[in-house]
């Protein structure tokens, strides 16, 4: 009722589980007596999403929740969880972590009104909330602009976050995003409008590095800093639930602000153009504290994680059999239909890998009820889950992997491939999932144009197995059962301790490249890119890195060209590729200021002017930076000795004789 803690409030015996003072009750119970609170009392229990009582309303299943749901309410929630007993709601999942399987471990923090949850700690919590108790929160989505303070009215950028032009802009509602309709191909949407990662519960959070608008001043580069590290006159500065303090870079100044007023700084971000003198000079070195800070924070966030990841293998549900999802089925053939080898009893391995079975070399497994070897044969590997002994391990460079702990001899089997089996539907909609979420591991194999693999959250120990251009064990498709299933053999022999690896073969679905880290002489550098052959190695120039290597790109521009390092900071990677037909350049998402892949047809920022953002007719050699025919004079100059053009931002290399 009055939302504060302390050890006079009395729990309810009812249904709801709350906890409640007696004097907010008006109650002359006492401390000792057992409390029935109103609406347990009445048995009419409010919805805990929409506040209201009329309708049916369902409890949650969770043992001491005690909160009340509409069902519609509840499943316009993406965090809820449904099961053959009711739901759990979003009460009991992190929304900073949704999508990752810690979600729904590990102490939550829970807002007091409304159905959001964060894992204790500074992490996940959204900057601005407060803190009731360490289990309680008043989270950030009940911030309330006071009237007639300027710095609590809601900002926009100018330019679209997609494309970085202006023009008729989709602005989000909730913090300063905008986008033009069509960079989204989705229709202007009459009334209130809010962003994919608002409507994800995405917040800023402590320790972010960030713009902030204040003021008339440009936007600014910040660090979201925990109220108890800042100056107590800062903490004692007005502020209300949902605003946070921010520390400015160049000034050293701190102001209390809000979700409203800044979003996320990006690594090579550069903000407006630079001024020489006054405040321009402030800014400059503001960029570069934001840029050092930024960098600190995720050297830091990547070696914690990198701890973390090193100590077990991301969780998983082990099944040994495939589990469809859907409307996906699993063939079950007849006996009768089930072909019949000719193998004799006698045979010392009846079907064995060595056998000439008619079965085995047409990838059919044998059925014991029609094989004349019965439980003697040695073609049922799939069935009786023959596999060899291995182990998950972690290895240099590629994440865990899958060890042989005992000899392998060529063609033998390894291991079947194991997952939920889904239809092309639903595959899409996992990987648009995954990326939205920047989840890079995917899991998916084909199994005919109906059904998929996805071994992501159920699998067995095949989904350790890495990529290799040069594998080891290699999929073949078996019909067991009358069923088509995967399984890996053995290309080669392979000693015990070596790492089991297959060809990924992959599509590509968009317009980025993941490196290869598998080490094979004739490594193609990509995933999903063919194998060098050894005459293209042989014809290979020796002074490899004199010359940067280009490779055809798949996909949307079949047969272009594009570079294989990021324009931007010249390192190689996941890249994202300029969709212009005479374009070559590729870009880190992170260093485009960018958390998701671009949809439809995208121009990198090197066509677009710096200042004002129409079409560039001046371009910098060194940078993405180029300038519009009313913006590039005075803005390139000639690089020695190859007479390219650049922008002021790079240093002379050679010394200016006077």
């Amino acid at each position: 009722v009055c939302e504060q803690a302390g050890e006079d409030v009395v729990p309810c015996e009812g249904p709801c589980c709350g906890s409640f003072h007696l004097s907010c009750l008006g109650s002359t119970l006492k401390l000792q007596d057992r409390l029935l609170c109103p609406d347990c009392t009445s048995g009419v229990h409010q919805c805990f999403s929409c506040k209201l009582s009329e309708g049916q309303v369902h409890r949650c299943n969770v043992q001491h929740c005690g909160m009340f749901y509409h069902e519609a309410c509840v499943r316009n929630n993406t965090l809820t969880v449904f099961d053959n007993k009711g739901f759990h709601c979003p009460l009991h999942t992190c929304i900073s972590c949704h999508s990752k399987p810690k979600a729904t471990r590990g102490k939550l923090m829970r807002c007091l009104r409304c159905p959001v949850a964060y894992h204790t700690g500074e992490v996940c919590v959204a900057a601005g909330s407060e803190m009731l108790t360490p289990t309680t929160i008043i989270c950030t989505n009940h911030f309330s602009p006071q009237k007639g303070y300027s710095h609590h009215s809601h900002v926009n950028v100018s330019w679209c976050f997609v494309c970085s032009k202006g023009g008729q802009l989709l602005c989000c509602e909730s913090c300063p995003a905008a986008f033009h309709p069509d960079c989204l191909n989705i229709a202007m949407p009459d009334g209130s409008w809010f962003c994919n990662d608002c409507r994800a519960g995405k917040k800023p959070k402590y320790r972010d590095i960030i713009w902030v608008k204040l003021g008339i001043y440009r936007w600014w580069p910040a660090e979201i800093q925990h109220p108890r590290n800042v100056p107590t006159n800062i903490q004692n500065l007005r502020h209300k639930i949902g605003e946070f303090p921010v520390f400015f870079f160049g000034s050293k100044d701190y102001f209390w602000t809000h979700q409203g007023r800044v979003f996320p700084y990006m690594e090579g971000d550069r903000g407006s153009r630079v001024q020489k003198t006054g405040i321009g000079k402030v800014f400059k070195n503001a960029l570069l504290e934001a840029e050092e800070r930024f960098k600190e924070i995720k050297m830091e966030r990547e070696a914690k994680e990198t701890q973390e990841n090193n100590r077990k293998p991301p969780p998983y549900k082990y099944i040994k059999i495939n589990k469809p999802c859907g409307r996906v089925q699993v063939y079950t053939a007849d006996v009768s239909e089930i072909p019949k080898c000719n193998c004799k009893p006698t045979d010392e391995k009846p079907c064995g890998f060595e056998s000439e079975c008619l079965n085995r070399m047409l990838m059919y497994e044998c059925h014991p009820q029609v094989c004349p070897n019965a439980e003697r044969c040695c073609n049922q590997d799939f069935t009786k889950r023959h596999y060899p002994e291995t182990k998950i391990v972690k290895t240099a460079g590629k994440g865990w992997g899958l060890v042989a702990l005992q000899d392998i001899k060529k063609g033998e089997f390894v291991n079947e491939y194991i997952g939920e089996l889904i239809d092309e539907e639903e595959c899409r909609s996992r990987i648009k999932y995954y990326q939205e979420n920047d989840i890079t591991h995917f899991y998916m194999l084909t199994i005919d144009k109906d059904r998929i693999i996805d071994a992501g959250p159920k699998g067995n120990y095949s989904r350790f197995m890495n990529h290799s251009c040069q594998p080891n064990c290699d999929t073949q498709k078996w019909t067991v059962n009358g069923d088509t299933r995967v399984g890996l053999f053995a290309v080669c022999d392979i000693p015990a301790g070596t790492e089991l690896t297959f060809n990924y073969n992959l599509d590509c679905l968009g317009n980025e490249k993941t490196a290869c880290r598998c080490g094979a002489s004739n490594c193609s550098g990509f995933l999903g890119d063919r194998p060098k052959t050894s005459g293209i190695q042989a014809a290979e120039p020796k002074g490899k890195k004199a010359k940067k290597k280009v490779k055809k790109r798949r996909a949307r521009n079949e047969g272009k060209e594009s570079e294989d390092e990021c324009f931007r900071c010249g390192d190689g990677g996941q890249l994202v590729l300029c969709d212009r037909k005479s374009c070559t350049k590729a870009f880190h998402l992170s260093c485009l200021d960018r958390t998701k892949r671009p949809f439809g047809r995208w121009d990198c920022p090197w066509h677009h002017c710096d200042v004002c953002g129409k079409p560039s007719e001046a371009f910098c050699q060194l940078c993405p930076n180029s300038f519009c025919k009313n913006h590039q004079e005075g803005a390139l100059r000639p690089w020695p000795p190859k007479g390219q053009l650049c922008c002021q931002e790079h240093d002379h290399p050679l010394p200016r004789v006077d």
